[in-house]
């Protein structure tokens, strides 16, 4: 091998005019080094400027990579592919240009919820750290001190400080950085060489404050979503962004879908151009055989059909109004009501329609009123009828308990319409998070005054139902530790309700003032619990939802705009998945599920009674349905939890009846969890309930 060290210029000279790269221009392959580092790999380009070595003999650009990965001082690096050599760069600025004789190296500055590297330990005046070097915690500082001579020292200066929890070493600098606490300060833990981190060895115990699994790489980001009703069991989670995996514009005719098996960890993308459908901000609801009705969004008129028993996608029949931002929810009769939606299409409020999927048609409701759940927002109309949170109840009606103060009913049959059910709150709440975790109780919180630039709320609600078109009843809830808009719910097989992400000021395209402490609301003793916080980010165009092992995904936020003038590092083609405290046992060990051994039926009717045999008895089991979710922009009409109390039989062996309610157990697909005397789900079974 020849080696070359100094100064050296990397031996290219355009001929005429050259033009700067922002991009890479070809395409650009992902390269993981025998360190964990991250590098971005651009054939036939060129970084032009000073290298600080050039190694000669180097076969391949997956080799100059490897060797870049090795030098702690490698910050990029350039491969001759016609002489076979390496030029390893530092720093410095240098131009990026196009080039037939090289390739490009560069740092994937990738977000982490791991060390990609052994961890090293370290104890300083009390306080244990974890360090973790070529990585970055990405966030304002609390404090710089300079001249500081190694990582040591900038730990021991952070340990006797009172502010600084973590801190952050730049050894080509000599400089500290002190961190504060990751619940009042944006920390993203990310891959760079030019710093180390000196993370506090906080402790979450998985029994009282559940575990994430690493990050989960999409090939988009996931602004929607929704589980795949499967039999016996689903295991796959769709998601889609817009046109284009990381932004979006106006009506562009296609949507990107990424397709994340949730039990074997494969993930695959696609395009969905058949239906001339750019499906970003749509309702997204779900029909009794199954099937999901994704209508408006980007392309407003336009609905397409998901059938999970094909895997296709299908035009549906367009809306009378041209909807984006809107809400839909399945009604107890197996129609679909859509209201809102002032996002795109004509400026305006938009009063309510209904889908019939008897005969396919969509027809417009001009009584059932947009007017009374408007919000106030700074921007107007165009925010004002958004996301509005929709629950179907008895007789084919809906209650509407946010995001405005004012709740209301609208009615679905002939012409439609609204009545007033009385005042949730004394401010809006937009984007907040809202969920139906048994019959008639809706929890509801957070959100904020307007949909941008506004702080953030912690109130939270229980809002109750009974007889359509009657006032409801609500009663004001602990608040949260948090302020949080732009979060999202789930509701779990316990009854319990899972919050996650969010903005304590919220501003859309950002990391600032983001909540990565998800709390657990139990409606049951009214307590709130704060658990193991997420890794990145998960403010706007964010998702959450139920997975059929009880367990939680969570993932996105970002993607701006075409031309967008938005923050990158915000866009986030990510997940990760959170399993529960009910999960494990006291001592942190997994805790032993229920299995369900058979279900004797795979569609039943509301009201209809079916059989479920158990591998093993026990005693005090626990049955319950929990609608399967979909999920946008902070809206999921589709979950609510169902709990199943007229069972019999002992042992092994259960006789099951639903109850006799449409209006309660809406149809579609639900998941069926059996639950140990200690919470502990099973896995679920897939159940289809008809009418």
């Amino acid at each position: 091998m020849v080696t070359f060290t100094g100064s050296l210029l990397t031996a290219l000279t355009f001929l005429g005019v050259t033009h700067a790269l922002d991009a890479c221009p070809n395409d650009e392959k992902i390269y993981t080094g025998a360190s964990g580092m991250s590098y971005k790999l651009c054939p036939n380009s060129d970084f032009v400027g000073e290298s600080v070595q050039v190694r000669g003999n180097v076969n391949s650009l997956e080799d100059c990579a490897a060797k870049c990965d090795e030098n702690k001082n490698c910050f990029r690096g350039v491969y001759d592919h016609n002489n076979r050599y390496c030029h390893i760069k530092g720093q410095g600025n240098m131009a990026w240009e196009p080039s037939q004789q090289f390739d490009v190296i560069q740092q994937n500055f990738k977000d982490v919820a791991r060390c990609p590297g052994q961890e090293a330990s370290y104890s300083s005046n009390g306080k244990n750290y974890k360090v973790c070097q070529s990585s970055d915690l990405r966030g304002a500082s609390l404090q710089v001190q300079r001249n500081v001579n190694s990582l040591n020292d900038c730990a021991d200066r952070c340990a006797r400080d009172g502010a600084c929890v973590h801190a952050v070493y730049d050894a080509p600098n000599k400089v500290c950085h002190f961190k504060g606490s990751q619940q009042t300060n944006t920390l993203i833990w990310s891959l760079n060489k030019q710093f180390d981190t000196i993370r506090l060895d906080l402790q979450f115990p998985r029994a009282t404050d559940g575990e994430w699994t690493d990050l989960i790489w999409l090939p988009l980001i996931p602004v929607a979503g929704y589980v795949v009703p499967e039999f016996p069991s689903s295991s796959r989670l769709l998601v889609f962004s817009a046109y284009k995996p990381f932004e979006f514009s106006g009506p562009m005719k296609q949507t990107v879908f990424g397709d994340y098996n949730f039990n074997t960890g494969q993930t695959s993308i696609k395009t969905v151009a058949n239906t001339q459908h750019d499906m970003f901000c749509p309702g997204i609801s779900s029909l009794q055989d199954g099937r999901i009705l994704i209508q408006g969004g980007a392309d407003a008129a336009t609905t397409t059909f998901y059938n999970p028993s094909t895997n296709a996608f299908t035009r549906g029949p367009d809306l009378k109004m041209a909807r984006g931002y809107q809400s839909s929810v399945t009604t107890s009769n197996n129609q679909i009501f859509t209201i809102g939606g002032a996002f795109t299409g004509p400026l305006q409020g938009k009063d309510g329609e209904l889908y019939d999927a008897t005969s396919n048609t969509w027809t417009p409701l001009p009584d059932a009123k947009v007017g009374p759940m408007l919000t106030e927002d700074n921007e107007g109309i165009w925010r004002e009828d958004n996301h509005a949170w929709l629950f179907a109840w008895r007789n084919g009606s809906v209650f509407q308990a946010g995001p405005s103060k004012n709740q209301n009913w609208f009615g679905t049959a002939g012409q439609g319409s609204q009545v007033g059910a009385g005042t949730r709150d004394d401010t809006h709440a937009m984007c907040g998070i809202n969920v139906m975790y048994e019959p008639g109780k809706i929890f509801s919180a957070g959100g904020a005054p307007n949909y941008m630039e506004s702080a953030a709320l912690n109130h939270a609600h229980i809002t109750t139902i009974d007889k359509p078109f009657q006032p409801a009843t609500v009663e004001r809830m602990p608040n949260m530790a948090f302020p949080r808009g732009f979060a999202n719910a789930v509701v779990l097989p316990d009854g319990t309700i899972f919050i996650t992400g969010g903005q304590t000021w919220v501003r859309g395209f950002s990391n600032t003032d983001s909540v990565v402490y998800p709390e657990l609301f139990n409606p049951y003793t009214k307590q709130w619990r704060t658990l193991a916080p997420e890794a990145i980010p998960r403010n706007y165009h964010s998702i959450s939802i139920l997975l059929t092992d009880g367990r939680v995904f969570s993932g996105g936020g970002g993607l701006c705009w075409t031309g967008g003038n938005c923050d990158p590092l915000a866009d986030h083609p990510n997940g990760q998945i959170f399993s529960p405290p009910y999960l494990f046992n006291s001592d942190g060990s997994v805790a032993a599920r229920p299995v369900i051994s058979s279900v004797s039926l795979q569609s039943v009717k509301v009201g209809g009674t079916f059989t479920i045999d158990m591998s093993a008895s026990a005693s005090n089991f626990k049955f319950v349905l929990v609608r399967m979710g979909s999920v946008t922009h902070s809206v999921n009409t589709d979950q609510r939890r169902i709990p199943l109390t007229d069972v019999s039989g002992s042992g092994t062996r259960y006789s099951v009846r639903l109850p006799n309610d449409s209006g309660v157990l809406i149809p579609g697909p639900y998941y069926l969890f059996v639950l140990s005397s200690q919470s502990t789900p099973s896995l679920a079974r897939t159940i289809q309930i008809t009418l």
